[in-house]
């Protein structure tokens, strides 16, 4: 294995797997906005599976991480950009 070479991605792939994920993030912000506007939080931390609350809460934070990583990767791209020209 050669150390320091970075494989290119397969840029077709990558759009195609980012068009299907913006579509299954869509439905999950339905879903909860869906739970969101039907029931309290209240209600919801009463009622629900503690267990899979942690791990909707877990999912979500894992989500929030990823795309603030995104956001500073393109906030630094953007400087890179403006810069070069």
């Amino acid at each position: 294995m050669m150390s320091g070479v970075k494989k290119q991605p397969d840029v077709p792939r990558l759009m195609a797997e980012l068009t299907a994920l913006k579509v299954e993030l869509l439905s999950a912000q339905c879903a909860m906005d869906r739970v969101r506007l039907q029931y309290s939080a209240h209600d919801i931390v009463m009622f629900a599976d503690r267990q899979a609350l942690k791990r909707i809460i877990a999912s979500a934070e894992a989500l929030r991480d990823f795309c603030s990583q995104l956001q500073l990767q393109m906030q630094y791209q953007d400087k890179l950009n403006a810069s070069s020209e």
